[in-house]
């Protein structure tokens, strides 16, 4: 089943392999377009990249269908986000919470080492070029 983007969600991930999403999401992307991070879900990959969020599943025993959907930047209407206390002895676990223009909300939870700042840079970035 496609990601939900149109209910409010939450999301929890951790790093996946950065080559293998490029590889899933290759022929979505449009010129300048770049992937930064990838993470996966239990069951979806989700690929940041400089222009938006793709979240990407692949569905069957086979995997006979695969399913894209996609967050733009170009649609933020508010972002914040919540950085690690810094701790030797534990991961470095952040929060993404983003409000899109049509009110849906996502809330990104990352376990692992993240660099979670990264991401809010790029996201301002690119909102704030707009």
């Amino acid at each position: 089943m496609a990601v939900n983007f149109s209910q409010n969600s939450v999301w929890t991930l951790k790093p996946a392999d950065i080559d293998a999403a490029k590889d899933n999401v290759a022929g979505l992307l449009i010129d300048g377009e770049e992937v930064a991070m990838a993470f996966q879900t239990a069951t979806e990959q989700m690929v940041f990249t400089n222009k938006r969020i793709i979240a990407f599943d692949e569905q069957g025993i086979a995997a006979h269908r695969k399913s894209f959907s996609t967050l733009p930047y170009a649609r933020i209407q508010y972002f914040s986000i919540q950085t690690p206390e810094v701790s030797d002895s534990l991961p470095d676990d952040g929060e993404l919470f983003i409000v899109f223009s049509n009110i849906f909300t996502a809330k990104f939870e990352f376990k692992g080492t993240v660099d979670i700042k990264k991401i809010g840079r790029m996201i301002s970035a690119y909102v704030l070029e707009k």
